[in-house]
């Protein structure tokens, strides 16, 4: 059975028992109520009965004495009749459930209309100036008859009225009793169905409830868990849903303590890789560093050597001229120095200055990777600022426009961003395009949120050199950053390393660089650098 379920009988059973003991305390309120009506209908019943009698009497005075003074004024007096007739109105309107009062109300009303019309008689005989001698007699009792009659009735209404207020009253008094008894069961019995509720949900519900808490608590503290509860209720199921996990738990503890195993056995791998890939590294720069350094000398000799050559062959040709040889023998040896060998010549200082360049780029490349940077907070605008400045003769020349906008600061050697932002900017001016005017922006772009949720998160920022140049073919992009390669080598000088110098300086600041490019559109480098130090 559902929880709904279970939760609506829990509910539905205790309200019906209320509703039920409500329905009896309304019934015995309802009851209570009907008895004070009838209690006030009896009072209300004696009351105007009490008030009958004097009007009567007064009446009957009235008349004896109208007839005694022969004043008939004394008689026409409507209103006495008018307010017993309002008051019998009443009384048989209060008695109307009562048919044997109701039968005493009509025989009070026939004996004061018998009475009203004695009275209606003797005025008119005073007022005529007859004689009233046939009603002496009526009046001379010592009441008249009808009034007499009518006291007797309104006698037997009195005596059954006051039994029936007595009745009544009682009655009213032992329904406030049971008015009070009902309230006082209906209150001690919602308590007592509510308390069974509680008892009855505390023994179904609460319990496995907590059956269910105490299995999440295992499960929270990788304990086992106790035996699944039985039912089909939500509260089993989130049940067996946990025991479910905890199974899934156990599994993925015994994958995690494996993956744990291989990720440490590869771990040490990597680090042995990161190892040797380092001292490969190393040896690499040495020995860059070492060939460079050693070639220097024997091109210093080459190029000694073959300029001692070029003056030997100045001498050499001096020589030939002077000596007065035949003609045919002074051509050939002057077709020998000034042909042959001031070519070779020409050709080998030629090789030796490219080799010499050659062995300084790489000379560069070396350091770059070996520097002792000076780490602070570099005003990259100041950086910017002197490159721009330096770079004024080259830019007039070209007759470009180079914008620079706001540039946050960045941690670094200043130094050597002084190099990557001199790089870039004599790149694009290197490589703008002459059958347009060259602009060039140095800006950066709005800073990338931290996730909070890592520690170790360093804020970065992204700046970028824009120029409307030559721009760099698709094919080309992947290669760009790669040593001596050259894509505009008829545009400008250059061995090809300034872009690999800047993607290994930017990486020792632990950023990165990348380039966006369209040809004949211009190209974008961008560059990330740490706002802030790096922790490793």
């Amino acid at each position: 059975m559902k929880l709904f379920t279970k939760g609506l009988l829990l509910i539905a059973v205790p309200s019906f028992v209320e509703l039920a003991l409500l329905g009896v305390v309304f019934d015995t309120q309802e009851r209570t109520a009907q008895a004070a009506q009838w209690v006030d209908n009896s009072k209300q019943i004696l009351y105007q009965s009490s008030a009958l009698v004097d009007p009567l009497l007064r009446q009957a005075a009235r008349v004896r004495t109208a007839m005694v003074t022969r004043d008939a004024a004394l008689i026409d007096r409507h209103a006495v009749w008018v307010d017993l007739n309002d008051r019998l109105a009443k009384l048989d309107t209060l008695v109307a459930d009562t048919p044997r009062q109701a039968e005493h109300v009509r025989n009070m009303r026939r004996a004061i209309d018998g009475y009203r019309e004695q009275s209606i008689a003797i005025s008119q005989a005073l007022h005529e100036g007859r004689s009233v001698t046939p009603y002496i007699a009526l009046e001379t009792d010592a009441l008249p008859r009808q009034i007499a009659l009518f006291r007797d009735e309104l006698g037997e209404f009195d005596a059954v009225a006051a039994q029936l207020d007595a009745d009544r009253s009682i009655a009213l008094a032992q329904r406030r009793a049971h008015q009070q008894y009902a309230l006082i069961a209906a209150v001690i019995g919602s308590m007592l169905i509510w308390a069974a509720t509680a008892v009855v949900f505390a023994r179904s519900i609460g319990r496995r409830f907590e059956v269910l808490t105490d299995n999440a608590e295992r499960l929270g503290s990788g304990r086992p868990l106790a035996a699944p509860l039985s039912g089909r209720d939500e509260i089993a199921g989130l049940d067996t849903v946990l025991h479910q996990t905890d199974a899934r738990l156990r599994v993925a503890e015994t994958e995690q303590a494996a993956l744990k195993t291989q990720l440490e056995a590869r771990a040490r791998e990597l680090a042995a890789v990161n190892e040797e890939l380092r001292q490969e590294t190393q040896d690499n720069e040495m020995f860059i560093y070492s060939v460079s350094h050693d070639l220097r000398s024997p091109l210093v000799n080459l190029r000694g050597f073959s300029k001692e050559l070029h003056v030997s062959c100045d001498e050499l040709d001096n020589l030939v001229g002077d000596a007065q040889l035949p003609e045919k023998e002074q051509r050939r040896l002057t077709h020998i120095l000034d042909g042959d060998v001031r070519e070779s010549l020409h050709y080998l200082r030629t090789a030796v200055a490219r080799a010499a360049a050659i062995i300084d780029a790489l000379l560069r490349i070396s350091r770059a990777g070996r520097l002792e940077y000076q780490w602070q907070r570099v005003s990259v605008g100041r950086v910017v600022g002197r490159v721009v400045d330096a770079m004024q003769e080259a830019i007039s020349q070209r007759a470009a426009i180079v914008t620079v906008r706001e540039l946050p600061p960045a941690w670094g050697d200043p130094a050597a961003l002084e190099q990557i932002f001199s790089n870039l900017i004599g790149n694009a001016l290197n490589f703008l395009d002459p059958a347009r005017g060259g602009r060039i922006e140095v800006g950066a772009l709005e800073p990338e949120p931290v996730d909070p949720a890592e520690p170790r998160a360093v804020r970065m920022r992204t700046y970028y050199v824009r120029d409307n140049g030559l721009g760099i073919p698709a094919a080309y992009l992947s290669k760009v950053f790669r040593a001596f390669q050259r894509l505009h080598g008829d545009v400008a000088d250059g061995e090809g390393i300034g872009l690999a110098v800047v993607r290994r300086t930017v990486e020792r600041h632990g950023g990165r660089v990348w380039v966006e490019s369209a040809e004949g559109a211009g190209s974008t480098f961008f560059v990330v650098l740490p706002e802030q130090p790096v922790r490793f």
